[in-house]
């Protein structure tokens, strides 16, 4: 049995290499071709498709809003966004959206096949063009939840003592400022960045902005 896919992309050129390209697959029919979002809509619901591969810049209904509409209403459907956009919010928002895999369009028709049959298969892709910015987006937003945890974990003392570090005071200073010795006030900023996993005065004070202790 084929599986059935129906192609939602603006551009007719685009649409039309789209369908030559899978129709060269046995074990792929094209049921439909949509050219706008509200179009991509109704030829889900008019053929119930394996799959459908979704641009995300189309008119009357945005790409997103369809894939939405799609994941809500027809779960059986997978749904392969196939778009320009490499940025890590776009990928990020379309797997938000259910989107079930993720290609670019100067991706190679070998990754693209490879994406459809992994989907087919009930499997989730990403492209390996765009993979590594998403991980470092993931592994950035594990280390800034880490030190929001670690923000916690502060003492009322060493927190004045990021205060005066961000605002650019010397231990000696700040053991003036404080009325400890310039040594408690080392081992206060060391604790502090220990906790806070950054290891220099500049990261320091960015932190001390960010966390609205220096103007």
């Amino acid at each position: 049995m084929k599986s059935k896919i129906v192609i939602a992309e603006d551009q007719t050129i685009v649409r039309k290499g789209l369908r030559s390209l899978l129709e060269g697959e046995g074990n792929i029919e094209v049921v439909a071709e949509a050219g706008d979002g509200i179009e991509t809509i109704k030829c889900v619901e008019q053929h119930s498709p394996d799959l459908v591969l979704l641009d995300l810049a189309m008119p009357k209904m945005s790409g997103l809003s369809a894939l939405r509409d799609i994941k809500e209403r027809f779960n059986n459907t997978r749904v392969l966004v196939l778009t320009f956009h490499s940025s890590e919010e776009y990928i990020l928002e379309a797997f938000g959206s259910g989107a079930d895999g993720y290609c670019l369009k100067n991706d190679t028709h070998t990754e693209l096949l490879t994406a459809i049959k992994n989907l087919l298969a009930g499997k989730s892709y990403i492209s390996p063009s765009v993979s590594g910015k998403v991980l470092e987006g993931y592994l950035e937003g594990r280390q800034k939840l880490k030190r929001e945890t670690s923000w916690e974990s502060l003492t009322k003392r060493e927190k004045e003592v990021l205060k005066l570090v961000g605002e650019g005071y010397s231990s000696v200073e700040i053991g003036k400022i404080l009325s400890i010795s310039p040594k408690t006030a080392d081992k206060h900023r060391s604790n502090i960045m220990n906790k806070l996993k950054l290891h220099s005065a500049t990261a320091l004070t960015a932190y001390a902005i960010e966390k609205g202790l220096v103007t």
